[in-house]
């Protein structure tokens, strides 16, 4: 198998190309404490997995970061396509969030930051 086609099969068993939404967490260590940070993503994984947003029309990819340049009030997070950017998502938070932004399409406006939508034309 050539590199190209090690490739595509990697990415179709990961699903690339199903996701409604890119998820991605930073666990710092500028913007929160590692531990924290670390917490919130085996949080993050746990319930993405408890609320089946692993595959289907609701489906989720999810992305450790260790750095998005927003280095305060963390653990931050920013999820695509709509760009919205997230501060404090503590693991206490991660819930919540699941079931109310990726489950329910409802942001949670009171954690919001800023907002930065892809275009979805592309």
């Amino acid at each position: 198998m050539d590199k190209s086609e090690q490739l595509r099969s990697v990415a179709g068993k990961m699903g690339i190309g199903t996701y409604r939404r890119h998820v991605f967490l930073c666990t710092g260590p500028d913007c929160c404490a590692p531990e924290e940070g670390q917490a919130a993503w085996e949080a993050l994984k746990q319930q993405i997995k408890e609320n089946n947003l692993a595959a289907g029309p609701n489906a989720c990819y999810r992305t450790k970061v260790g750095c998005l340049r927003i280095c305060c009030h963390g653990p931050t997070m920013v999820v695509y396509p709509e760009g919205t950017w997230y501060s404090g998502m503590s693991a206490e938070r991660i819930p919540r969030f699941v079931q109310e932004h990726l489950v329910e399409g409802k942001p949670i406006e009171e954690w919001i930051f800023a907002r930065n939508p892809l275009d979805k034309s592309v």
